[in-house]
């Protein structure tokens, strides 16, 4: 699998769809990995050259000791796309991946062609750090199960968990193979990031879709976003939990589709 050394650590990535195509970025949810995008990259591959890999502490790239932070993560990227050769690309991600995101644009916008925020936040206020402390509580205790069961319900809306419990039940032995002390700097370094007194100085158009049913970054994170960042779209998924990616893959694929073709560069 294709591996880069950026910023000492050697980063896991994928490359799909036409290479004369606009770039799209996705970075991954905090316990996502690439294959969580299949649902998108079958679609977005037609018409885009998508660009999935696997932040420091994630799945196939390194896991150096921590502490981690977002302005870390976002300069990783900016080495993954000097390694690449790609010069500017339209930035996205899902939740942890929309922080980063949201980072990237701030410090690097002359690379940033336009930032899609899917269920992020521009800061962690203490009620949020409340819903997500008891992930970082299994993480300590190195126990899968309680992660899961801490999380799921938060992740998804009620529909999609009734319709997919096997998917449900199979995570278990993913949460296994996660590293703990990486999930924990990861925790750690979304507990302490905040940049809403910086989004205005976001001038890119900017694309904030977060689900009608998110429980942990609902829409009252995305209208402070919305409301600071001048080129924002504000769209609410109907029916869809935090994992809009996988709850409604089709709803997702239309909404960066149209963003990125709407503002692309061919």
């Amino acid at each position: 699998m294709p591996k880069v050394l950026v910023n000492g650590i050697n980063l896991y990535y994928e490359l799909h769809g036409p290479e004369d195509g606009d770039v799209l970025v996705l970075s991954n949810g905090i316990m996502m990995s690439t294959a969580s995008w299949a649902l998108q990259t079958r679609v977005l591959e037609k018409h885009l050259h998508v660009l999935l890999y696997d932040c420091r502490g994630m799945w196939q790239s390194d896991h150096p000791a921590g502490p981690y932070n977002m302005e870390q993560h976002a300069d990783d990227l900016a080495g993954l796309l000097d390694a690449l050769g790609i010069q500017k690309a339209h930035i996205g991600g899902i939740s942890y991946g929309s922080e980063i995101s949201l980072v990237f644009a701030l410090r690097y916008p002359e690379r940033t062609q336009s930032l899609l925020v899917i269920d992020g936040v521009s800061e962690v206020p203490p009620f949020l750090k409340a819903q997500t402390y008891p992930w970082r509580m299994a993480a300590e205790r190195n126990d899968p199960e309680l992660l899961l069961r801490t999380s799921v319900h938060m992740n998804f809306s009620e529909g999609w968990m009734a319709a997919n419990q096997a998917y449900i039940d199979a995570s278990v032995a993913a949460y296994s193979r996660l590293d703990m002390p990486s999930f924990i700097s990861m925790m750690d370094s979304f507990a302490s990031y905040n940049i809403t007194d910086r989004l205005s100085e976001i001038k890119c158009p900017t694309l904030i879709a977060v689900g009608e049913e998110d429980l942990i970054k609902g829409r009252r994170y995305a209208e402070i976003m919305t409301a600071r960042i001048p080129q924002a779209e504000y769209m609410v998924v109907p029916g869809a939990g935090h994992a809009l990616c996988l709850d409604k893959p089709d709803a997702l694929n239309t909404l960066l589709l149209g963003f990125v073709l709407k503002h692309g560069a061919n």
